[in-house]
């Protein structure tokens, strides 16, 4: 026969193996995280420094005390370049813009303005402009290069000749057309020798110009040079913050663009902050999502180059991606928006780059999909919204708790879809043909 305390005690000893049970689990998935953050090498590494890391390591500390001794060259005479160029100018470097046009360039040194890009703001008095490529890059100490990806690669190859030791640092987000490179993979194929780094944040070039607060994040292999970009362009009203995940900061400038053009086609449907904060959220899921798969640390998208620039690009009507999926909810076409805007939206080519990526490797990334379904599949946005709404059921924090097993049949239906769509242009094209 069983007593009260017996029963108590019975109890009390089940509560206590249930607690018990509950700390492993809860260790064990901060140990997954954990494991998650530290995979491929992403810890913080012991550095063999290069001869030019080596050189740029010795005079660290007259740079810290005198950052004129800095020589920065920044390639792209687009909005963010300008703003980069005129930061370090007013931070007393010896810095020259280059714009390919030689009228514009002789324009802008005339009038101080980047009438174009940044009309009606005044540039440092002290910012050099050239059209001479080799006048521009030679004897530096870094080469910010702030030209669209689709020209990237081009501009590497242009300033080959020319390299004796600079270090190279991208400012340019997104993915090269066909090759899914991004800038840095780019910087390793043409100038594997050179020491690099990619800067990447919620970086909008009108408020950064109006001095508005403002930070950034320089990630690089070479603390070095992290140490030299905060120097050229940390001021009272810009923070640069440094990380040595070149994948992680590098993909959330990419992939993030992509979020925008959502937002973008949202806010033209006038919808309300729930479904905003939805689209952020998930779009962030993603962007970790494909970011571990590629090798990044799933906490950077944490930070300025994750969600900092993700909230800022899907936020404002600045974005260019956000401007050019507000024009895509209003009925334009692709082609009509991109030529209405005037500038480059990296997140239209990103988009391209990443469905396939995904759809190829099985990555989950239904946003990604739907917004491929609607620009060049012309399929409606309502359905797909609807299609999104209605798609199984998955856990909230990414890498915390597993997902439902149902998402692997969604996945298969993505692809499934995907591949009808393709086939059936396919048959059109070649009815066409006939």
């Amino acid at each position: 026969m069983t007593s009260a305390n017996d029963k108590n005690k019975d109890k009390s000893i089940d509560s206590s193996q249930a607690e018990n049970k509950a700390a492993e689990k809860q260790n064990s998935l901060l140990s997954g995280i954990i494991e998650r953050a530290t995979k491929s090498g992403l810890g913080r590494k012991k550095l063999n420094p290069s001869a030019v890391e080596s050189a740029v390591a010795k005079n660290m500390a007259e740079i810290h005390n005198n950052p004129t001794k800095l020589r920065l060259a920044f390639l792209g005479g687009g909005s963010f370049g300008t703003a980069m160029a005129n930061l370090a100018a007013r931070n007393g470097c010896d810095t020259t813009l280059w714009v390919r046009n030689k009228r514009t360039v002789k324009a802008m040194a005339k009038t101080q303005t980047n009438k174009k890009y940044l009309p009606g703001y005044k540039l440092d008095d002290r910012l050099k402009y050239s059209h001479d490529l080799q006048a521009a890059v030679k004897d530096t100490d870094i080469i910010f290069i702030a030209v669209p990806g689709l020209a990237f690669r081009e501009t590497l190859k242009s300033i080959a000749p020319f390299i004796s030791g600079q270090s190279i640092v991208s400012l340019t987000k997104g993915m090269e057309k066909d090759t899914f490179a991004l800038m840095s993979d780019i910087i390793k194929d043409e100038l594997p020798e050179v020491n690099f780094g990619v800067m990447s944040g919620p970086n909008l070039a009108i408020e950064i110009m109006k001095n508005m607060p403002s930070a950034t994040v320089i990630a690089s292999d070479s603390e070095p040079l992290r140490h030299a970009v905060q120097a050229a362009l940390h001021s009272a009203f810009f923070r640069v913050f440094a990380s040595d995940d070149v994948r992680g900061v590098e993909l959330g400038g990419a992939l993030k663009n992509i979020y925008a053009i959502a937002m973008g086609m949202a806010a033209a449907y006038e919808v309300g902050e729930n479904t905003k904060a939805m689209i952020l959220t998930r779009g962030l899921a993603e962007m970790s999502r494909f970011g571990v798969h590629a090798g990044a640390n799933p906490l950077t998208f944490l930070g300025l180059s994750g969600v900092g620039d993700l909230y800022a690009t899907c936020s404002s009507e600045l974005s260019r991606n956000y401007r050019i999926g507000n024009m895509l909810g209003r009925g334009m076409t692709i082609d009509a928006a991109v030529k209405k805007l005037g500038q480059t939206a990296e997140g239209v080519n990103t988009i391209q780059q990443v469905h396939e990526k995904a759809t190829k490797e099985g990555i989950y990334m239904p946003i990604t999909h739907a917004l491929h379904a609607v620009i060049y599949e012309d399929k409606a946005a309502l359905g797909v919204a609807l299609h999104l709404m209605e798609a199984g059921f998955r856990s909230d924090v990414e890498f915390v708790m597993e997902h439902d097993h149902s998402n692997a049949s969604l996945t298969a239906q993505m692809q499934t879809a995907s591949s009808n769509a393709k086939n059936a242009k396919n048959k059109k094209a070649d009815g066409d043909n006939k």
